[in-house]
């Protein structure tokens, strides 16, 4: 059986246990069973609230500044749930994020929450409760609201929610504003502790981390050259053919100058392997070229070929070729191609010279400068000066064309054409090594270790901007996937091995890791629990503050706060909110066509 298998016969037996337990009377009285859930109450811990709740002025004024807070974000969340699943209706693409278990903060479950990374998240779950009911339980006390118990409750060993039970006699003799400070100091307690983890993440102990020396590999292209070498996630490139590397952009300036199609590297700087490099297709879009996906590319125009400068060079003074290749099931083939950079004719300079929108070209010189890539494409028109009027040369149905074209301005301040192409050669991207790079300093950048500089976002200098970053950078490659390829859980056993811990923190070794881990994650679940809890919507503390803020709107209209008013308009909200979150889950794939 898998391991989540295990998993659930284990909750099971736990089950059958406690409740053989409870009827044989063997169970104290705080302890509770229904069905797999098990919920733990107490009365003490009371007389420490009411030590800590001395200070009413200042625990007053702390609730009334979370008040405000929850309200911003109840009404934000209202907004973006609404519109989200607006969105999501109108447009019904199902979407990796939207499917049902990544709803779930369970790891091993939700795709985006590795189970490496279950107790790290398990301590910021215990946290996140603990601080959210035990904030619900001072501000009882803080308002003389009478607490019946508090507890926790569990499936098996697994903390599910924590409790606290005001008095509700109690509770309905204190004003509206006690009860608004005591729903909104849960959601408070969150947001600070969130503030507090970060703080320490982004600044001493992500400080103390450095991107390691090499090539850090996120991922290796099934078939290709690094494959069959050996190569696997989670390696660092130290040195090819002797020579130590920084970094990926060495190591492809590197295999660019090597020549052979065999190339020593070294792994991990305690390991060498011998690469035997080809030209696999790892990705290709619509287009002129039918090669498919995973094909490797034997020879051009019968000259056999297998790294990419030899593929550079024989290319350099066709138009056309023919590319012999294997397709990924062994077969092998032959096509004749255009080279050149694939695009679609968009509104703009090409169209005005006479070309058809939507039509699709493979571009292959500007200005009479070759152009074999999209790569090559967006330099020459970098070089251009907008205004110029330059010879494009294109083809269409294997038949070459040339029209003088007026240069638009780009944004980057050259040239600009009007196209949208895809990257590669003829939409082909091809890699003579296959692996994809991990971008340890961004992802370092953005929780405040390494060098601001290395920041693709630009949220470095911002404490506000990291914690936004932080709570999707577990789903970053979804979110952000332009610019940071692969989620971030944190430092993982694959993901440790492209960092170094350096400073003070030196001495603690890999504990610097599993520390950051548990800040990272104790942030993470504190800011979404406050955000979830926000939510317009009862039994959810957003949903007890609407009710208030409805009965004190009312009450100074001519309407007047009946609790029958009150009680549609609260109810009518959360209808809202639980439509739009079951159309954001199931609407995409129940409308898509």
């Amino acid at each position: 059986m898998d391991l989540w298998m295990w998993i659930l016969v284990g909750i099971f037996v736990y089950w059958v246990a406690v409740v053989i337990l409870g009827r044989m009377g063997v169970l104290p009285e705080s302890v509770n069973t229904t069905g797999p859930i098990t919920t733990i109450r107490t009365k003490r811990g009371r007389e420490f609230l009411d030590r800590l709740a001395q200070r009413r002025r200042w625990w007053r004024a702390w609730a009334n500044i979370g008040v405000g807070i929850a309200i911003v974000v109840m009404i934000g969340s209202f907004v973006m749930l609404l519109v989200s699943a607006i969105l999501s209706a109108l447009s019904p693409t199902p979407d990796q994020i939207q499917q049902p278990q990544n709803v779930l903060v369970i790891p091993g479950v939700n795709e985006f929450l590795p189970l490496e990374v279950a107790p790290e998240i398990i301590v910021g779950l215990v946290i996140g409760l603990v601080v959210h009911e035990g904030a619900h339980g001072l501000l009882c006390r803080v308002e003389h609201i009478d607490i019946k118990s508090m507890g926790v409750a569990l499936i098996a060993f697994i903390p599910l929610g924590a409790f606290v039970e005001p008095d509700e006699e109690s509770a309905s003799e204190v004003s509206r504003g006690a009860r608004t400070r005591m729903f909104a100091a849960g959601v408070t307690g969150n947001f600070v502790v969130t503030i507090i983890v970060f703080a320490l993440l982004f600044g001493p102990v992500a400080g103390a981390i450095a991107v390691a020396p090499g090539a850090a590999v996120g991922g290796v292209l099934p078939g290709s050259a690094a494959d069959q070498a050996g190569i696997d996630s989670g390696d660092r490139i130290t040195a090819i053919e002797g020579q130590a590397i920084e970094d990926f952009d060495e190591l492809s300036a590197k295999l660019d100058d090597i020549g052979e199609r065999t190339v020593t590297v070294e792994v991990n700087d305690d390991e060498t392997k011998s690469v035997e490099r080809s030209l696999l297709v790892t990705a290709i879009s619509p287009g002129p070229s039918d090669i498919p996906e995973g094909s490797t590319i034997l020879s051009i125009n019968g000259e056999e070929v297998h790294t990419m400068p030899a593929f550079e060079d024989l290319l350099a003074e066709r138009d056309m070729a023919t590319l012999t290749y294997r397709t990924p099931d062994g077969e092998s083939r032959s096509t004749t191609i255009p080279i050149g950079s694939y695009a679609i004719v968009t509104e703009g300079p090409l169209a005005d010279a006479g070309v058809e929108e939507l039509s699709e070209v493979v571009i292959t010189s500007i200005a009479s400068e070759p152009i074999k890539s999209t790569a090559d494409l967006q330099d020459v028109l970098a070089d251009q000066t907008p205004g110029s009027t330059v010879p494009v040369s294109y083809i269409v149905n294997n038949e070459t064309h040339t029209v003088d074209v007026t240069l638009g301005e780009g944004a980057d301040g050259g040239g600009f054409l009007g196209v949208r192409t895809t990257q590669g050669v003829t939409g082909m991207i091809i890699s003579d090594f296959g692996i994809r790079a991990f971008p340890a300093d961004r992802y370092l950048a953005l929780i405040g270790g390494g060098d601001p500089d290395d920041d693709p976002i630009g949220v470095a200098d911002s404490f506000l901007g990291k914690m936004v970053i932080a709570v999707f950078l577990p789903l970053a490659s979804i979110v952000l996937g332009s610019v940071l390829p692969f989620n971030f859980p944190g430092f993982t056993g694959d993901t440790m091995n492209f960092f170094v811990i350096e400073g003070p923190l030196a001495m603690l070794g890999s504990g610097t890791f599993l520390l950051a881990n548990i800040l990272f994650w104790t942030g993470w679940i504190n800011l979404n629990l406050g955000f979830f809890n926000c939510i317009p919507a009862i039994p959810l503390d957003g949903g007890h503050i609407l009710r208030s803020a409805t009965e004190s709107i009312l009450s100074r209209s001519p309407i007047g706060a009946s609790n029958r008013v009150v009680a549609v308009i609260v109810t009518a909200v959360a209808l809202v909110m639980l439509a739009s979150f079951l159309i954001l889950i199931f609407g995409a794939g129940l409308l898509a066509p």
